[in-house]
């Protein structure tokens, strides 16, 4: 038998054992404790996400959209032509729409009414603008009128091109240039002899000279303040009006420096920097002289703004370099690519080019030439101007705006934040709106007061709105001048005697929808006299 002493200390041994192995068991699950918890509080979050989710989803009323992949979202369905690809997407799903830029969710607008919402009836809680990297580098931080958010910086820029820069008076001040340059682009087609001509290029220089005269006073040689402005600027317009999967989906930012895209960034911004700040020198030097004789151009009107105390705000020397950006490139892709698809539409329709032939001239009988006194008579030319915008609106999808509040539009729940695009180009072709709504009819224009200044919303190639486009005018009066002018001089034909259904009618999509191929045409000098 066991002594009871000896019981005692085996018993005591045997519980002090146990004791430790309690305490390593416990300090091992101390150890383990992050490696088992770490999971569990990761699966935790994101039930809660979903569930959240879910459940913010189901109070919310939201816009239908198609299937999306990771990562991309509905990139990939945007395709070569995306005002194209959205309206076979919004005849699927309806005239408003979400599609997913990579992480980013954008309202599609399709429709009349959905625009008249948008741009009409919450105007301003959709008036702002996103921004990208792209835009911020070109755009001087996104300081001109067109893409500053929406705020009192935006007012007053607005302020200055609505009031000071693009108004009515403004714009007839500069009649002598319009009419100048256009008879120098006549002269210049009357040299071709009837040979083939790259109508494109013309109008192309025609628009870029009016604009440099009257933004900078006058035109500049290739080589003036080391830099060539015109082929930089053509370089601006290209950058642009590129899409970057870079800019919908931040971690694939790295791929804009492998390719070489921030440093073309780069280089452009700053060769056009280099450029403006040479013409604004100058006028300040001429301002330093005293030399006002001449009629003001838009920078001498900024640099006024500038010196101007009672102004009420400030306007830096970066604001002044980024509206006269803005309406230098607006103002000449703008009124090129609608004067490429006028004269394009009236090659293959002859019935319609002879027609415009006879309106005007007959009004300018025997003169040769068209003068702006004249356009108010032509209403058969204003009717081809309005149905070559209604078919080729030069933006077909209008410059995104952004939401700064919660809206309702057409039932849907709209949260604030959201990226909105509208397709003009498919909202002006709504067989709803016309009969043949593909097919160039200038004539349903002329007993119809249907106008693209942002009234009809059927109709809204320059937008509508707090950001309708403030150059209507200027580019109206610099358009039927010019069309006006090729008409009644020429008479115009493909070359080589080919099909006007031959003709390629592809579109060249970027900062503004023109064609791809160049417009090659022969032009026949007519004599007033026969």
């Amino acid at each position: 038998m066991l002594k009871r002493g000896n019981l005692s200390n085996q018993a005591m041994l045997y519980l002090h054992t146990k004791m430790l192995q309690s305490g390593f068991q416990q300090l091992k699950l101390l150890c383990l404790q992050p490696l088992t918890v770490l999971p569990l509080i990761i699966f935790i979050y994101l039930l809660y996400k979903w569930v959240f989710r879910t459940g913010s989803r189901a109070k919310k009323n939201l816009p239908p959209s198609p299937p999306k992949l990771p990562i991309l979202g509905n990139i990939h369905l945007l395709g070569t032509y995306p005002h194209r690809s959205l309206k076979s997407l919004s005849d699927r799903y309806g005239e408003l729409m979400v599609v997913h830029l990579g992480k980013t969710p954008a309202l599609v607008v399709s429709s009349e009414k959905a625009a008249t919402e948008i741009m009409k009836t919450h105007d301003a809680k959709f008036s702002s603008r996103a921004s990208n990297k792209t835009a911020r580098k070109l755009l001087y931080n996104c300081r001109n009128v067109a893409a500053a958010p929406y705020g009192e910086y935006w007012r007053q820029m607005k302020s200055i091109c609505v009031l000071q820069l693009l108004n009515s008076k403004r714009v007839l001040s500069f009649r002598s240039v319009r009419e100048e340059e256009t008879a120098l682009l006549m002269e210049q087609i009357e040299k071709a002899s009837s040979s083939t001509v790259n109508f494109s290029d013309l109008v192309m220089t025609l628009t870029s000279n009016v604009i440099c005269r009257v933004a900078f006073g006058r035109k500049y040689s290739a080589t003036e303040g080391g830099v060539d402005f015109k082929k930089v600027l053509k370089e601006f317009e290209e950058l642009l009006g590129r899409f970057r999967v870079g800019d919908c989906i931040p971690f694939l930012g790295w791929t804009n420096k492998l390719d070489g895209w921030d440093a073309k960034l780069d280089k452009v911004a700053k060769e056009y920097d280099l450029f403006l700040e040479y013409v604004l020198k100058e006028h300040q030097d001429h301002r330093n002289r005293q030399n006002h004789s001449k009629i003001k151009d838009l920078v001498d009107v900024l640099l006024d703004v500038q010196e101007d105390e009672t102004a009420g705000f400030p306007l830096e020397r970066d604001s002044i370099k980024a509206i006269i950006l803005n309406v230098f490139s607006a103002g000449t892709d703008t009124t090129y690519t609608v004067l490429e698809w006028a004269m394009t539409e009236l090659l293959r329709h002859h019935t319609v080019m002879e027609e415009l032939t006879n309106e005007v001239r007959g009004i300018t009988g025997k003169r040769s030439d068209v003068h702006e006194d004249d356009l108010e008579q032509m209403k058969y030319l204003k009717a081809v101007i309005k149905e070559t915008l209604w078919l080729h609106p030069p933006i077909p999808l209008l410059v995104p705006r952004l939401s700064t509040e919660d809206a309702k539009i057409n039932g849907y729940d709209i949260p604030s934040g959201t990226l909105v695009i509208t397709n003009a180009w498919a909202i002006q072709r709504n067989p709803a709106s016309w009969d043949d709504p593909e097919e160039f009819n200038p004539g349903k224009f002329l007993n119809s007061s249907t106008d693209y200044k942002g009234q009809d919303f059927r109709f809204i190639p320059f937008g509508a709105g707090r950001r309708i486009c403030p150059g209507i005018t200027f580019a109206a009066a610099n358009i039927e001048l010019v069309l006006a002018n090729l008409v009644c001089k020429f008479d115009w034909t493909l070359p080589g005697g080919a099909k006007a259904e031959s003709l390629d009618m592809t579109e060249c999509v970027g900062l503004t929808a023109h064609r791809k191929t160049p417009l090659l045409a022969v032009a026949t000098p007519v004599n007033v006299d026969q």
